[in-house]
């Protein structure tokens, strides 16, 4: 039997949420094999095991019909978005398609969790992700270092406010670098960003 590699399948980022049709579900199915095991992970992705030989062709497939294909484990998650219920301009729709084109499959020391809410209700719970993005009018408030799971459970704390839409994605980017850089072995990063603390890190967003 060939090696086999697990891939992240999301739905593409859009109004009303990023949400799997019917259609695509049934192509999942088809394309990755009757025996796979698909799982369904806590950021919002499917998981399922291909055949490397196959891999670009799967992909390909997938990416024809709407979906995104990521690699597994240890990587930065596709953009986990709100719902975009204010509208695809004032929510920022294209802003936050963005951002997942930038960060979506960059290999971390731990899994990151990057939540975009479009507005101040934060229904994308940006709050409780590594990093958080929350529009405000027309700039975004950044936070990092929240902590969803354990007895330890805490929000993200504020990083920087009032960034431009053009400096969100370079903001974004560069915290994610610093912390493949200098985090200690696989160092959570709530525990990364209590180490170096929070004025550190708003010097490398800027």
């Amino acid at each position: 039997m060939g090696e086999t590699l697990k891939i992240a399948i999301s739905p593409s980022i859009q109004l009303g949420g990023s949400l799997f049709t019917p259609d695509q579900l049934v192509k999942i199915g088809s394309v990755v094999g009757a025996d796979a095991k698909i799982e369904m992970t806590s950021f919002k992705q499917l998981y399922a095991a291909v055949s490397a030989e196959e891999l670009e062709a799967i992909k390909d497939e997938l990416e024809r019909n709407g979906l995104e294909v990521y690699p597994a484990g240890f990587a930065t998650k596709s953009l986990i978005a709100c719902n975009f219920c204010k509208g695809a301009d004032i929510a920022g729709l294209e802003t936050a398609k963005s951002l997942n084109q930038a960060i979506a499959g960059i290999e971390t020391p731990t899994p990151l969790k990057i939540g975009y809410a479009g507005c101040a209700l934060g229904t994308s719970e940006p709050l409780i992700k590594d990093i958080g993005v929350v529009k405000m009018r027309e700039r975004f408030d950044i936070y990092v270092g929240g902590e969803p799971k354990g007895l330890k459970t805490a929000f993200a704390q504020l990083l920087v406010s009032g960034v431009t839409e053009d400096r969100l994605v370079p903001a974004i980017t560069a915290i994610i670098d610093y912390y493949k850089e200098h985090a200690n072995g696989k160092e959570k990063f709530s525990k990364f960003v209590e180490r170096v603390s929070l004025e550190q890190l708003q010097q490398i967003a800027g």
